[in-house]
């Protein structure tokens, strides 16, 4: 079955490129391109202040590659010089109270675990700086987060004045940073020069083989397992398996303390301390990886005619269609399968994401209250952890809705 738009594609049988360039996690040219889908917006947290300038916003290519070495897949036409990572760049999810018990539980481990209290603390690619002044609250710490897209204000008053921030990307300077625990949350799937920004990291730690290092990615496994095309997006050029993430840190000179999953198995958890002399690569079968490729690309145009479907049967039966979350899956998944009338509605509960619009498809987001008048009869949930916490909001409202997960 085809894909019903015209902007994605799938290539059925993976093309070898075995000089055309190299993996950027391994260095091998053994990588297959699988997936390819184009005009896609380069930015998908970058909030627009009209309707106008979210549709003409820039836009790009993804075509993702599987690298045979070493599991890692990457974008092969990720264009580095599109990042816009300043003012107007939204990710905050500390407004849910499921994701930050799950953030309060990940800090308090890290705490109690590593003896983590009345020491230094930076973190890269800190965001609105939430989870550092956690871990500095909870721990006694001290704190320094980099990020161009920082805002202190949004933590003023938190962990008693132990906050600092630099508004820049994390850089050679950066690195020299003497720190207990170097942190970094849902940043390296940023980053296309996955081999050399760990090396960066290493350089910098030097000969100080008790200090810390704590990543977290998104788990690339669930993403194919799932067939879960609205997590493929421009910001993320690379993505990871549990192999390809230590074996990442293993190459660089790190001991792998700890891999693991978490938040409900969507993320990938690595501990690390520098070592020296690389070691073996954990345990992992890249055939598993292979697997899980080949079963996305049989069933993404299946699940984007699904979707339509779906949609368009709703539209038909004249009901009315509400997204819930406005972050980087929402925007995937309305720029992929192209929605247009079909869906007019989407709501967020980050007060600081309101009155804006989204990236590539100029949906205006909301306050979830706008569904008091919407009244929608479907609400479709952009992440299933929040179910419980969104049913619970919509009965609040009034609404008895149906929910939808993707």
């Amino acid at each position: 079955m085809s894909s019903p738009v015209s902007n994605a594609t799938v290539q059925p049988s993976p093309q070898r490129l075995d000089a055309a360039g190299q993996c950027p996690n391994c260095g091998s040219s053994r990588f297959s391109i699988f997936h390819e889908v184009r005009n896609v917006p380069v930015h998908s947290c970058l909030l627009l202040d009209t309707a106008r300038e979210a549709l003409a916003f820039p836009r790009g290519e993804i075509r993702l590659g599987l690298c045979e070495s070493c599991d890692f897949i990457f974008n092969a036409a990720f264009d580095p010089n599109m990042r816009r990572y300043a003012e107007g760049y939204e990710e905050q999810q500390s407004f849910s109270p499921r994701f930050n018990r799950f953030a309060t539980e990940l800090a308090s481990d890290l705490i109690d675990r590593y003896e983590l209290r009345h020491k230094k603390i930076l973190e890269i690619g800190c965001g609105k700086g939430d989870f550092l002044a956690l871990l500095c609250e909870l721990g006694g710490n001290e704190g320094i987060g980099v990020d161009p897209a920082c805002d202190p204000r949004r933590v003023a008053g938190l962990a008693k004045g132990s906050l600092a921030f630099l508004r820049q990307y994390y850089s050679e300077e950066c690195s020299s940073t003497e720190a207990d625990l170097l942190c970094c949350r849902h940043t390296l799937e940023h980053i296309p020069d996955t081999l050399d920004f760990l090396r960066m990291v290493r350089r910098g730690i030097g000969d100080r083989p008790a200090t810390l290092l704590f990543f977290e990615v998104p788990d690339a496994g669930r993403v194919l397992r799932e067939v879960a095309f609205w997590d493929i997006y421009y910001e993320h050029c690379s993505y990871f398996t549990l192999r390809s993430l230590a074996k990442l840190f293993e190459s660089c000179d790190f001991s792998v303390l700890r891999a693991r999953k978490g938040f409900d198995d969507q993320y990938l958890l690595l501990d690390a301390r520098p070592s020296h002399g690389s070691r073996p690569a954990p345990d992992g079968d890249p055939e598993d990886t292979a697997t899980d490729v080949a079963r996305f690309v049989k069933g993404y145009a299946e699940q984007m005619s699904a979707w339509r479907r779906f949609l368009q049967q709703a539209g038909a039966a004249g009901k009315r269609v509400a997204i819930w979350g406005s972050g980087s899956k929402c925007v995937s998944f309305l720029t992929t399968l192209e929605i247009q009338d079909e869906l007019d509605v989407v709501v967020d509960i980050n007060p600081y994401r309101h009155g804006k619009f989204l990236a590539g498809c100029g949906k205006q987001i909301r306050p979830p209250e706008f569904l008091r008048s919407y009244r929608p009869d479907i609400v479709i949930l952009m992440n299933p952890i929040y179910r419980e916490e969104i049913g619970q909001h919509l009965a609040h409202l009034g609404l008895a809705s149906e929910i939808v997960s993707v």
